[in-house]
């Protein structure tokens, strides 16, 4: 290898200035890709941060440096870095191993879950995705939304106060509606109620409520409360859950003289020979869907009955103003009927 080669030290030289290029070049240089990435790393910590601390509050639990570094996904020297800039900043206080929010860092937080909970809605209301896949991708929208461009989707919405799950959506100025109900785990029997809020956390008991097909907005009676389990009555059907996945529901409870709807059925019971009539189409059903059930002339006091079911059941074909129309299980349990 001969250094002083003027051909091969031009080859470094090139080399060693395509490299520098690549990783200084302004805006899209890998350092500055990488440094950019760290802030937004910092960002997405800051936030996710306010927001547990501000579940917890609103939860009367104590935030503590353990239970955030237990709760967050991210390296533990990050978080206890970032909240030391946090205390700097205001956002928090700091209490040896206890932490709360400032008024700031509570107003940074509402602004946080207010785009997450609009773009729930958004989801809910204007895809085709999978609610089991809200909660995840609002989690990533959440740190890329400004303020105009939340508000922008406000409007879009019709500026709603509460997600598809219930919970109230802070409006711009912080104000938040309140959740009017009780736990079902903590209702006597025979009570009376509608289902306002589904909590999404945690994910392993909420896709057990998924799975229960039990819908935000239908009436029920409770039949049974103990230690082991609880039992309600809704749109027909009987639900059996353990206590600590019905705490994960709140109910609305009615006044003594409003008795549950018991003949409100879902269309998903009808049988073959039966007819009904159609008296809605539950809550849980949103936008596009529901627009285009409409659209069918699945609308209140039609008549409806089976046409043809498939060999395996599923879907069925249900005869409605004389057009067959099919519909999976699933499709079928969100619009409610009365049997003749």
């Amino acid at each position: 290898m001969n250094l002083s080669n003027p051909i091969y030290n031009l080859i470094i030289f090139l080399i060693l200035s395509v490299l520098a290029y690549l990783l200084f070049r302004p805006t899209k240089g890998w350092f500055w890709i990488f440094k950019n990435n760290l802030k937004v790393n910092e960002k997405t910590v800051i936030e996710d941060i306010l927001k547990l601390l501000f579940h917890y509050e609103n939860s009367n639990k104590k935030g503590t440096i353990d239970s955030v570094t237990r709760g967050l996904k991210f390296n533990d020297s990050l978080i206890i870095d970032v909240l030391k800039e946090m205390s700097i900043k205001e956002l928090i206080q700091l209490d040896g191993e206890d932490l709360s929010l400032t008024n700031s860092g509570r107003d940074y937080a509402l602004k946080i879950i207010r785009v997450h909970r609009l773009w729930e809605k958004y989801l809910a209301e204007k895809t085709g995705f999978d609610k089991l896949e809200w909660h995840e991708r609002a989690e990533d929208m959440e740190h890329k939304l400004s303020p105009k461009e939340t508000n922008l989707l406000a409007t879009e919405l019709g500026q709603p106060m509460y997600d598809p799950h219930g919970d109230p959506i802070p409006t711009h100025k912080g104000k938040v509606a309140e959740v009017k109900g009780d736990l079902l785990s903590k209702l006597p029997v025979n009570t009376v109620g509608r289902i306002t809020h589904i909590e999404d956390e945690p994910d392993v008991i909420y896709k057990q409520i998924l799975a229960e097909n039990i819908h935000i907005g239908s009436q029920i009676r409770v039949i049974e409360n103990n230690a082991k389990r609880i039992v309600f009555y809704s749109e027909g059907e009987e639900f059996i859950l353990a206590p600590v996945v019905a705490s994960n529901l709140t109910i609305d409870v009615f006044e003594k003289e409003v008795t549950l709807e018991e003949d409100m059925v879902r269309l998903s019971s009808l049988q073959e020979g039966e007819t009904a009539s159609i008296l809605g189409i539950s809550k849980e059903c949103r936008g596009d869907a529901r627009r285009r059930l409409l659209d069918l002339g699945f609308v209140k006091g039609t008549a409806i009955k089976i046409d043809l079911i498939s060999p395996l059941k599923n879907p069925k074909a249900y005869l409605v103003k004389g057009t067959s129309i099919a519909l999976r299980d699933i499709q079928a349990s969100k619009i409610l009927i009365k049997k003749q």
